[in-house]
């Protein structure tokens, strides 16, 4: 999402926007909510390569965005991931 980066003494924080597409819409969003529930819930307070992942909000719940030139379904969203290096 063009973005930025900010570096905190103690934390850093990257925002990633994820997108589920699908030929059938439901599978599409089912897709969608897993990974927004992977992000928000089982990511925080775990250790990811050389980075402890401290916190996840979410910026963006997923949203409906079909894809005209595939003609798929998509659902896009997006957090924020806050990290310090271990």
């Amino acid at each position: 999402m063009g973005g930025f980066r900010v570096v905190r003494d103690t934390m850093d924080r990257v925002d990633v926007e994820y997108a589920a597409y699908s030929t059938d819409r439901k599978e599409a969003v089912d897709l969608a909510l897993l990974v927004r529930e992977k992000f928000l819930e089982d990511l925080p307070d775990t250790p990811v390569g050389g980075a402890h992942v401290l916190d996840v909000t979410e910026i963006d719940s997923p949203k409906y965005d079909p894809d005209e030139s595939s003609r798929e379904h998509v659902y896009c969203g997006q957090v924020a991931v806050f990290f310090t290096t271990a």
